[in-house]
């Protein structure tokens, strides 16, 4: 009982932080020096990152009309059907193409992440750098939002956002798959405002782009994991996913209200006081 209660406290850190772009990997190596699994090396390296598919969910069931394809459309959505008989007839166009661009946002971090994924978390996947990444990050959101109170929002809404502009928010994703600590939805969010794209647009790509990167990172990781889990450790896995989609649920929808009349500051002092934190703490455990 305690080793689900345990893997309810990971996921509900899971749900905050993976949204917030505020670094789930600094909060996750945070709480794993006060709260550990009683699991092996192997299981625990799957579960931080399988636990996210409960986040994922959150997205898909929040945003089904705006990211499935087919189908009718819902009650005052933007997309318009495609003006055709037959199996087009049952597409949604620009769904259709901000998956293509979503696909193009991930290539950059997809690329990378498969060739050297192991090697920049044994460089970079320490107090240090995760400490470094929330301070600079957090220093960005502030700057940037200070830049943007005079600046004008060039792009509104999904549609808007063109081939080269979601390549160059996936290349900022690129900068979280390289250092842990950066947060993909922080990096691709900050990335998103020095182009001129809204707050609500960049969060709802943000999104977006969270399922297949996601996806793919755990499958991935439980291929590598293998399929033969024990009882206990499938139970503990999902206690932590489902923790993580009931608390993902609740902050996307706070933070989709909150950015209407708010800007990122907030989450970059933060960043940077978690950061303080962790270097702090670190520091003084001479690690």
């Amino acid at each position: 009982m305690i080793e689900f209660l345990k893997a309810a406290l990971f996921g509900i850190v899971e749900g905050i932080t993976e949204w917030l772009p505020i670094s789930s990997t600094g909060h996750m190596i945070l709480l794993d020096e006060f709260v550990k699994l009683e699991v092996s090396p192997e299981f625990w390296e799957m579960f931080l990152v399988v636990i996210q598919l409960g986040a994922i969910l959150a997205v898909v069931v929040l945003f089904w009309d705006e990211i499935w394809p087919f189908g009718n459309y819902g009650k005052g959505k933007h997309f318009r059907p495609v003006k055709t008989t037959g199996f087009l007839s049952y597409c949604k166009k620009d769904i259709w193409v901000m998956w293509f661009k979503i696909i193009v946002a991930c290539l950059p971090a997809a690329v990378v992440g498969l060739l050297f994924d192991e090697f920049f978390e044994s460089l970079f996947y320490n107090g240090v750098c995760v400490a470094l990444a929330l301070i600079l990050f957090g220093i960005g959101f502030i700057i940037i939002e200070n830049r943007n109170k005079n600046a004008a929002i060039k792009i509104h809404s999904l549609s808007e956002i063109t081939y080269e502009t979601a390549f160059i928010i996936g290349l900022f994703q690129l900068i979280a798959a390289i250092f842990p600590g950066t947060s993909r939805s922080g990096a691709t969010i900050l990335g998103a405002l020095l182009i001129g794209v809204s707050r609500k647009v960049a969060a709802e790509f943000t999104f977006f782009l969270a399922i297949p990167v996601m996806l793919g990172a755990s499958l991935l990781k439980i291929v590598k994991f293998g399929f033969t889990f024990t009882g206990n450790e499938l139970m503990i896995l999902i206690t932590g996913m489902t923790t993580a989609f009931i608390v993902s649920v609740v902050i996307i929808r706070f933070l989709m209200g909150y950015i209407k009349k708010h800007d990122f500051k907030v989450f970059g002092w933060y960043r940077i006081i978690l950061g303080i934190v962790v270097l702090l703490y670190f520091g003084m455990a001479g690690r």
